[in-house]
C-alpha cells in the first residue's frame, strides 16, 4: 500500500511517499481501507518535532480517518467489510489502509461524504470531552471559544448551540459571517479587540490557542468558571493560577471514543453538525496540505483523498 511517511523531523517537504506492507488487524481491531484523511494541527507539531507525539521518525502521520471496512481481527462482531466508517486513530491515517480499535470506530452517516467525515472525528472528540464530559454546558450557559473558526473551534460552537449555549467566539473580522452562520451569538475580532477587557461572567472558556490566551481568559469567567485547554504546548496557566482568581482549569486531553462519535454521527445526519473543509488534496500531496494549513487561514479542515 501507500503511505506518507517521513525519515526526519523538518517541513512539509520530509513527508514522501513510500510503499508499505498492508496491515493485519489483530484481535478487537478492525481494517479500514481509507478513503480520506483529515490534516490536524497535531500532525504539523509531530511532523516538525516541536510535539513528538509519535516519537522519533520514521512515522506516518494522519489521525482522523474516514473509509470502509476491509477486514476484521478476532473479537469484533460489531463490523463487518463494506460497512462506512469513521475514526479518530493514534497515527497511520496518511495511507492506503490502517488499523483500527474496534470500540474508537463509529458508522459514518449516510448523508455525509468521506471528505467531510475525516473532518470530524478528533475535532468531535475534543469539543464533546471538553464541552460536554468537562464543561457539563447547559441552557443558558455562557460559553467562549477562541480560534473559533478552526478545525475544532467550528465544531465546538456548534456543539455549543445544540447544548443551548449562548457562543462568543474569537476569530478574524472576515470570517465572522462564517461563525455567524454556525450560530455564533457574538463574534469578536481578536486583532482589534481584547477580549480580557470586555467579555465577563462566561461559565466555561474554550482555548485552542495556549500562550497567553489561557491567563487573559481568566479574567472573563464568572466566580467558579472553568477554563479548558486543549492545547499540546503552552497552556500559560497552572491550576493554582487558576483558582487563586477564582477559577478552575480542566485540560482536555483528547482520546478516541466510538460511542462519543456515534452521537456526533447523529447530529451530523439530522443536519446540526456540519464539518467544514476548507481545502481537499490527494494523498501525494500531503506536504502542500501543511503548507496551506501553517498559513493560519484554514476554515475548519484540510482533507487527503486516498
Amino acid at each position: 500500500m501507500r503511505v506518507i511517511s517521513q525519515r526526519r523531523f523538518g517541513g512539509p517537504e520530509v513527508l514522501e511517499v513510500v510503499e508499505a506492507a498492508r496491515p493485519v488487524p489483530g484481535a478487537g481491531e478492525v481494517l479500514v481501507r481509507v478513503h480520506a484523511a483529515g490534516v490536524n494541527p497535531a500532525d504539523r507539531l509531530a511532523r516538525s518535532g516541536e510535539a513528538p507525539v509519535f516519537g522519533d521518525p520514521p512515522f506516518t502521520l494522519g489521525l482522523d480517518v474516514s473509509g470502509v471496512v476491509a477486514g476484521t481481527g478476532p473479537d469484533v462482531p460489531a463490523f463487518r467489510p463494506g460497512d462506512e466508517v469513521f475514526a479518530m486513530v493514534p497515527g497511520g491515517g496518511y495511507a492506503e489502509y490502517v488499523t483500527v480499535r474496534a470500540d474508537a470506530l463509529a458508522p459514518k452517516p449516510a448523508s455525509v461524504d468521506h471528505v467531510h467525515a475525516a473532518a470530524a472525528p478528533r475535532a468531535c472528540l475534543t469539543a464533546w470531552q471538553a464541552l460536554v464530559d468537562l464543561g457539563r454546558v447547559a441552557p443558558g450557559h455562557r460559553v467562549l471559544i477562541h480560534a473559533a473558526a478552526g478545525g475544532v473551534g467550528h465544531i465546538a460552537v456548534q456543539l455549543a448551540k445544540v447544548q443551548g449555549a449562548y457562543v462568543i467566539a474569537t476569530a478574524r473580522a472576515e470570517l465572522h459571517g462564517f461563525l455567524r452562520d454556525l450560530g455564533v451569538d457574538e463574534p469578536l475580532d481578536h486583532t482589534r479587540t481584547d477580549f480580557a477587557l470586555t467579555v465577563r461572567q462566561v461559565d466555561i472558556a474554550f482555548d485552542l490557542v495556549g500562550g497567553d490566551y489561557g491567563p487573559r481568559s481568566l479574567a472573563t469567567l464568572r466566580p467558579g468558571g472553568l477554563l479548558v485547554p486543549a492545547v499540546l504546548t503552552g497552556l500559560g496557566v497552572t491550576p493554582e493560577e487558576a483558582a487563586a482568581r477564582g477559577a478552575r482549569l480542566r485540560p482536555v486531553v483528547v482520546h478516541p471514543s466510538g460511542s462519543t462519535l456515534e452521537k456526533a454521527a447523529a447530529l451530523m445526519a439530522a443536519g446540526r453538525l456540519r464539518p467544514h473543509v476548507s481545502a481537499v488534496l490527494p494523498l501525494e500531496e500531503a506536504g502542500k496540505a501543511h503548507e496551506v494549513a501553517a498559513a493560519g487561514r484554514t476554515q475548519g479542515r484540510i482533507v487527503l483523498t486516498v
